[in-house]
């Protein structure tokens, strides 16, 4: 992914500052050690800037062999949102290896800092590339939807981030498990949908379709224009994370947890600790 901005009208000191960026957030990833937020080198608010650390990662990822399987809008709940003190949505890329298949068991210990949320997921049949990508559009490109898990991580200690932080680390990106029984949209209605996640000693987390930017195909289509606009549009085949149903939960080492979705049935999945691997 190339950054779309950077190394045209911006100057040396900018340049050099996104590459600190992303090299303070790569170095946690390789180290499993949280680092200090990147806002002190970007801004707090600067999103051309953000994405620009985000593409330089991915780069990276890329040039070391890693495949991009799809996307995911973020922050896409009012609930998640006032968790982490932001106030409008992001965006992000899937890999290939950050897949689990449902019911497995997630070591926990390839993870920094992880929280789960429960979504929708959607796979694309059509590339969102061209024309106004309005609802009716977005929603001919969708070949079917499954309950999901997001697993979001964070590289910044403490979860302290801004939106620049979250931006720059890929969204918050950590990892995914999707559920089994597909449907398409003629055989139910997104902003309908009820979740319920349960996880080991925690509160029960809910919400509703409508949570999720009003309609979560509201929220493909914010992620289709948005991908567009930073020159790599969703494509046919592509995973695509809509986003939060409700609030997000920490995942702790031995937790299960359980995502169900009324027209989309359910998915889990289970936070290995070193005895249980």
């Amino acid at each position: 992914m190339t950054p779309p901005v950077l190394g045209t009208d911006t100057d040396a000191d900018t340049d050099a500052a996104v590459a600190a960026a992303a090299a303070r957030l790569r170095t946690a990833l390789e180290t499993g050690v949280p680092c200090a937020p990147i806002r002190e080198l970007v801004g707090a608010t600067d999103i051309r800037l953000a994405y620009a650390v985000q593409q330089q990662l991915n780069r990276a990822r890329l040039d070391a062999g890693a495949r991009i399987v799809g996307r995911k809008a973020g922050l896409t709940s009012k609930a998640v949102q006032e968790q982490l003190g932001v106030d409008q949505p992001d965006l992000g890329v899937l890999f290939a290896d950050m897949a689990y298949d449902a019911g497995s068991a997630v070591p926990v210990g390839d993870l920094l800092q992880p929280k789960v949320e429960g979504e929708i997921a959607f796979v694309l049949k059509e590339d969102l590339a061209e024309g106004d990508l309005d609802p009716d559009q977005v929603a001919a490109a969708i070949e079917y939807a499954v309950a999901a898990i997001e697993i979001c991580d964070s590289r910044i200690a403490d979860w302290d981030i801004s939106f620049a932080d979250t931006v720059a680390d890929n969204a918050s990106s950590g990892a995914y498990v999707l559920g089994t029984d597909r449907r398409t949209l003629a055989e139910f209605t997104p902003r309908d949908v009820e979740m319920r996640m349960t996880v080991t000693g925690q509160d029960d987390s809910t919400g509703t379709g409508a949570g999720c930017l009003g309609d979560p195909l509201l929220a493909v289509q914010w992620l289709a224009r948005q991908a567009r606009d930073l020159g790599e549009p969703l494509r046919a085949g592509q995973v695509i994370l809509s986003g939060a149903l409700g609030p997000m939960r920490p995942a702790a080492p031995g937790a299960d947890v359980h995502v169900t979705i009324t027209g989309l049935g359910e998915v889990s999945v289970h936070f290995a600790d070193q005895e249980d691997r």
